[in-house]
């Protein structure tokens, strides 16, 4: 039998430490000596102002762009490094970047307290019970989906105007009777907090370092997002151009979204399925490819809406529109199915294991499915839908438009 030798690993030379406000005084003697020990020490200006200064130590504040600094941290493999952070560098912190570029096994990390975890602590919260979300750099829309009537939310901020802004966000959902509490400068010698209804929120602005903790309270106009897929056609800004609830609930079914997955949504119209594939899961992503400008316009309007900002839209025609685009996880073909090139676009673009899903209403959509299920196997299915409306005295049943819906998977 012949021995493979073991791949060889770099000893641990890089170090992350998490800080909280209270700086050096917070930290083990273990992480001490990391900080000291260092040839290079980096971090943000605020971080290195808390720690005392080496004899002989370099030091370098992180540069704008941020990633300009991992060619340096690379370049010093080997010698001791030392990277300050912000609470637990793992969450939304600096941690699973670099352990992108760099395999674990050569890091030592000295985590701190998060700011969830310190705010959790100082409300009596059961961490495991909260959302926790992250506005920090981000859209504040992103916690649209998770305002519902006695929810608790721990919202770390961007700045000091952030309650402000949360505040005014909450009013107009509905939810102006949540209590807001800002916890400022957890930790540190000058922690501060603040409380008040989102309603009665004064236009004020606190440190800059803050958490906010909602208690969520709805009125019945309170806005809210359903957890589910196939939210009402009405809570959609759309111009008729759209898949109806039930056939879109069908949809998503099919598409079976898995977490951190693309999707690409082609004749979106007004990106229903995109926003209700992101809705999903927090870590997906999806790109409404859209041919009409004054649709994708209402895209953008649905995204921030239902509180994922994030999704991405595309104004073009497919296939041409596709060209450039990222190979996605799952295709949904809403409108031009019957289009050439689209469809065999969409096929060849999907990554292997992959799914497509195409709706169709029309006789020559339903052909190419025909095709399509012949081609590659996979589903077909007639899915009829009727509602009952007012009928006279009485009420009747409607029926919408037979929908033919294919789903194939790409070996």
């Amino acid at each position: 039998m012949c021995n493979m030798p073991a791949p060889q690993v770099q000893p641990p030379w890089l170090s992350l430490v998490g800080l909280g406000a209270d700086g050096w005084d917070g930290l083990s003697e273990a992480a001490r000596q990391a900080v000291r020990e260092a040839a290079l020490l980096i971090g943000g200006a605020r971080h290195l102002s808390l720690v005392p200064k080496t004899a002989g130590q370099e030091r370098m504040a992180w540069p704008s762009p941020l990633h300009d600094a991992y060619d340096t941290i690379l370049s010093r493999r080997g010698a001791p490094v030392c990277v300050l952070a912000s609470g637990d560098p793992f969450w939304h912190g600096i941690g699973a970047t670099l352990a992108r570029r760099i395999d674990p096994a050569e890091m030592r990390v000295f985590p701190g307290a998060s700011a969830f975890s310190l705010a959790a602590a100082r409300m009596g919260w059961a961490l495991q019970e909260m959302v926790c979300v992250s506005v920090h750099g981000r859209a504040l829309e992103r916690v649209i989906p998770h305002l519902h009537d006695g929810a608790r939310l721990l919202v770390l901020s961007w700045d000091g105007t952030t309650p402000s802004a949360l505040a005014e966000l909450l009013t107009a959902r509905g939810f102006g009777e949540s209590t807001m509490t800002v916890l400022a400068q957890m930790g540190g010698p000058e922690e501060q907090r603040f409380e008040s209804k989102a309603l009665g929120w004064m236009r004020r602005r606190v440190p800059d370092l803050n958490t906010i903790a909602v208690e969520c309270r709805g009125g019945a106009e309170a806005r809210i997002v359903a957890s589910v897929a196939g939210r009402a056609e009405d809570a959609f800004a759309h111009d008729g151009q759209i898949t109806k609830r039930e056939v879109r609930a069908v949809t998503l079914a099919m598409l079976a979204p898995g977490q951190g997955e693309l999707l690409w949504d082609v004749g979106a119209g007004c990106g229903s399925i995109a926003v209700e594939w992101m809705l999903s899961h927090a870590s997906n992503h999806a790109v409404a490819v859209e041919a009409r400008a004054e649709r994708a316009q209402r895209i953008g309007e649905n995204a921030r809406a239902f509180g994922v900002p994030g999704l991405r839209c595309m104004t073009g025609r497919a296939p041409e529109a596709l060209s450039d685009l990222e190979p996605p996880d799952a295709v949904f073909i809403g409108g031009g199915v019957s289009g050439d090139g689209v469809f065999d676009a969409c096929w060849s673009a999907l990554k292997p294991g992959g799914r497509v899903v195409a709706n169709s209403v029309t006789l020559e959509g339903e052909a190419v499915l025909a095709q399509a299920a012949e081609r590659f196997g996979g589903e077909l299915v007639r899915l009829n839908v009727s509602r009952a409306e007012p009928l006279g005295r009485f009420s009747g049943w409607a029926a919408l438009r037979p929908v033919t819906i294919w789903k194939g998977l790409k070996p």
